[in-house]
């Protein structure tokens, strides 16, 4: 089940042209978790997150992106263009031609630019952002070692290497753009997922069904996108699909995520979804072996009882 479905619905809501909308509010810095107090293994965690700075790293990432793009286009070489579009967009280009690309980066800088609206995107460029994001990391991880004060001038984690994948789990709802393809690191429990999707698309295949047919009949079993439905079946971008739906940064969609529950579910124990999902991310960050299964049956559960929750 896709997360935080409450906040897809209120973004669905309001029409369109700044800040890009994610899981978790990319404006706030300085996270903190009532477990904090209790656990040293949270505290780290914490300690870690408040050394991020989101709207930069969103920001330069997209820079760095589409600056790359733009020096491949520039260099005249279709050869080499189509090597770093494989490379670097290994999903994006597949349904986005260089053009259609270049445009889908500079609306996403347009949107995060902006501080009036939020822009919800959708699995096209989920895609576009999340590849451009592994790219960054991966330069900027590498300035730490090579040239810490030229990284220092991104302003993005007060010199401390930035965990792409915990990233991508706090702040992506999922991952679905990458069914059927190998994700570069574990990110479970989006990895998981993506397996089970992919066995039971295999499975309706091979009772007679089309590929079209076999996901549209597991399409509602797992709440799938349609537009992550449209890059599973390999469709290209259409120009409706280029759209960034947008809502006031007066509109409170993030104000459940604080909300204290009361018990209500159990495993939240009268936190918040804000609380729970720190709490579960420093468990996944830092977990040891033997733990293991323990966290991913316990993150299971959280993120089952989110999906309920979202439907009332």
């Amino acid at each position: 089940m896709t997360r935080y479905v409450g906040l897809n619905f209120l973004l669905k809501l309001f029409g369109r042209d700044n800040m890009l909308a994610f899981v978790l509010d990319i404006t706030q810095n300085k996270p903190s978790n009532s477990k904090e107090n209790e656990n040293d293994e949270v505290k780290q965690y914490m300690d870690y997150q408040r050394k991020l700075n989101h709207i930069n790293l969103v920001k330069h990432s997209l820079d760095y992106a589409k600056n790359q793009l733009q020096e491949h286009i520039d260099s005249s070489e279709s050869e080499k263009l189509s090597e770093f579009l494989k490379s670097i967009f290994p999903i994006s280009h597949q349904f986005a031609d260089v053009e259609t690309l270049m445009l889908m980066l500079r609306k996403l800088m347009n949107s995060q630019n902006s501080s009036n609206n939020w822009y919800r995107m959708n699995s096209f460029y989920h895609a576009v952002v999340f590849e451009s994001m592994q790219e960054f990391v991966k330069f900027y991880n590498q300035l730490l070692v090579e040239s810490p004060e030229r990284a220092k001038d991104f302003g993005v984690s007060e010199g401390t290497e930035v965990d792409f994948e915990d990233w991508s789990y706090l702040y992506f709802q999922d991952m679905d753009f990458h069914i059927g393809k190998s994700l570069s690191y574990t990110h479970y429990p989006f990895a998981k997922r993506n397996k089970t999707i992919e066995e039971k698309w295999q499975e309706k295949i091979n009772e007679g069904k089309s590929k079209a047919e076999a996901l549209k009949a597991i399409q509602a079993d797992y709440e799938i996108d349609d537009t992550s439905m449209k890059i599973l079946l390999g469709q290209k971008i259409s120009p409706p699909d280029l759209e960034l739906l947008y809502t006031s940064v007066e509109n409170p969609i993030y104000e459940a995520l604080t909300e204290v529950e009361d018990g209500r579910w159990g495993v939240m124990d009268g936190e918040s979804l804000l609380d729970h999902t720190y709490y579960m991310g420093a468990h996944l960050k830092v977990w040891e072996w033997r733990k293991r299964e323990e966290v991913e049956a316990e993150t299971e559960t959280v993120m089952s009882q989110l999906t309920k929750s979202s439907k009332k």
